[in-house]
């Protein structure tokens, strides 16, 4: 048993420390300035209710990107300080968003013991390095991102905080082995328990989905898979699903060991990041070597993202989240009894909107940010929701979850082909378009417009709120501009009142809503670490079947030049054109 002692350490506030909906996100060079980390760790447990501090259970744990094994020693002598009774840390410091949720749901220590709560260390899909980002944010005991009410908490008390608590001489925990390490300080014991990242997410996933049915699919010769971590979290997990639970070659793993940059690479599951998966589908410039495999995908960083591919085919995550929910019932058993209501972000497309609607399910479109998909799913509205930004999820847990939207979609190839695996396979194209074909296309496509100058994206803003006032106006310049384009019917500031708490959360994008049922939606995003991401998305929905199979930027053409034009985004950005396009 080892003895520490509390110290208490003066500070000073630092300018700065406000966690969004994502938590805190910086250059690793911020977080590492003496006391940075450490203010937003006390600020954090002042910001929280004794019990959920004092005696109670805590997990630490994050993607493994730079600087996090540092992290979780500091977090963790800052517990001990603050009277936390153990820290649970997975192996090596990992776990994905996804499974931190899980297990503060789900595990039950060996003392009966149940997670309150979890510092999570990740920036997402950013890039990692010494010179990249880094990122930390508190989860609840529902196992979902702390609501507004404690991140405002949380950054009052970053602005005035004079002190913090650490066990300074507490020796840091070997997190490369699992087993129990105990401590003894002032007010009593302090456990740390290194434990497997893996094995409590693959319990909760098996008893989602029916894993021999997927087995069968994978074992057939007609059928080949792929999957790439990015060097991310996610290859902490794959090859204990898809390889030893599932029985998927070895081979199909991309880039499934963890590393703290992701390889070099920016662990964005995209056509433009995810470049060697899109390469090996077909989907590269270039033909590969070898047949594309029928089903990829991808994740980001920590997980919680999902990019979904067939041969040759790109899906698209507004489609994707609609052809889950579409099919939940009949390939999912979790779902077999029903679902209780389907939710989207604001920005995603209207395609699960007339899934709903054919299937008469409860329907909500909400801001952005998984918080809000959290709400309705505790008071049991919402059993799928999905983001156009890959984040698919359900309420298993609350968080968005990649893997859990890849095994969704080998349900529903394994259903669709339960009978077929002697014939012709039906294939991920095969099962978007026949969807299109029952419920109408929505043509979707982003723009995004990174590190962009704060003050400029601001204006833009501005205006486009201002032309808001003018519909008149409006329509004159889109005439000017594609006179085949639908004229604008409405357009408005997107607020949301929350139909379980009665928040009111305003200001969460400029829509600019067609005649015909396009959309034009503009979008500040606070998911980078310096500058501002513009978020251009453009949507038009075409029931005419003959109409469906054009393509997505040919489709779009008239709708991307109205948008360039009426928004001036090259004369407030000086951008001629955008860092992404999805």
């Amino acid at each position: 048993m080892v003895l520490f002692n509390v110290s208490r350490v003066d500070t000073t506030p630092f300018d700065g420390q406000k966690p969004g909906t994502s938590g805190l996100r910086k250059k690793v060079k911020v977080f590492v300035q003496p006391h940075y980390l450490h203010n937003f760790v006390q600020a954090s447990f002042n910001a929280l209710t004794e019990e959920k501090v004092r005696g109670a259970t805590l997990v630490v744990s994050g993607d493994g990107r730079y600087f996090s094994k540092e992290a979780i020693q500091i977090i963790t002598k800052m517990s001990a300080a603050n009277g936390v009774r153990r820290v649970w840390i997975g192996q090596n410091g990992l776990l994905s968003t996804p499974a931190v949720s899980a297990v503060i749901r789900e595990r039950v220590g060996a003392d009966g013991s149940k997670a309150t709560g979890a510092f999570i260390l990740t920036a997402s899909h950013n890039p990692g390095g010494p010179d990249e980002d880094f990122g930390i944010k508190y989860n609840m005991e529902n196992g979902g991102p702390a609501p507004e009410g404690i991140t405002n908490k949380i950054y009052e008390f970053t602005t005035t905080i004079k002190e913090y608590l650490i066990a300074a001489d507490l020796p840091d925990v070997d997190i490369t082995t699992t087993g129990v390490t105990n401590f003894t300080g002032p007010e009593g014991p302090f456990d740390v328990e290194v434990f497997d990242s893996a094995s409590d997410y693959i319990k909760l996933m098996k008893s989602i989905f029916d894993f021999e049915s997927i087995k069968k699919l994978l074992s057939s010769p007609k059928f080949t898979f792929c999957y790439d971590a990015l060097h991310g979290v996610a290859g902490a997990y794959a090859k204990s699903i898809f390889v030893d639970e599932l029985g998927a070659q070895e081979s199909s793993l991309l880039n499934c060991t963890p590393k703290e940059d992701f390889g070099g690479g920016h662990p964005d599951p995209n056509l433009t990041y995810a470049k060697e998966l899109v390469a090996r589908m077909g989907l590269g410039k270039s033909e590969p070597q070898d047949e594309p495999p029928e089903f990829g995908a991808a994740a980001d960083g920590d997980a919680d993202r999902n990019m979904v591919l067939g041969k040759r085919f790109f899906v698209t995550p507004s489609d994707s989240v609609a052809i889950i929910a579409a099919n939940a019932v009949d390939a999912i058993p979790y779902f077999s009894t029903g679902l209780k209501g389907v939710a989207r972000s604001m920005p995603t497309s209207a395609a699960l909107d007339v899934v709903a609607k054919h299937l008469n399910l409860k329907f909500f479109e909400v801001p952005t940010g998984w918080k809000f998909f959290g709400n309705l799913m505790d008071a049991g509205l919402c059993s799928v929701c999905g983001e156009e930004s890959f984040g698919t999820g359900s309420d298993h847990i609350r968080e968005k979850d990649g893997i859990w939207a890849v095994l969704a979609w080998l349900s529903i190839l394994a259903y669709k082909n339960k009978d077929k695996l002697e014939d012709k396979l039906v294939t991920v194209e095969d099962i978007v378009r026949q969807h299109w074909a029952t419920y109408g296309r929505h043509y979707y496509t982003r723009y995004d417009y990174e590190n962009v100058d704060a003050g400029a994206a601001k204006e833009l803003m501005a205006y486009l709120v201002k032309l808001q006032s003018s519909l008149s106006e409006v329509n004159e310049i889109i005439n000017g501009v594609r006179s085949d384009v639908s004229k604008v019917s409405n357009a408005d500031e997107f607020e949301y009142k929350d139909p379980v708490d009665g928040s009111v959360s305003s200001h969460q994008g400029i829509r600019y809503l067609f005649e015909d049922g396009s959309r034009l939606i503009f979008r500040l995003s606070g998911t980078g670490s310096e500058g501002a991401t513009i978020r251009l998305y453009i949507e038009q929905y075409e029931k005419d079947p003959s109409k469906i199979g054009r393509l997505s930027n040919e489709a779009l053409a008239p709708l991307v030049e109205v948008a360039l034009k009426l928004s001036k985004m090259e004369e407030f950005t000086g951008r001629s054109a955008p860092t992404v396009i999805t």
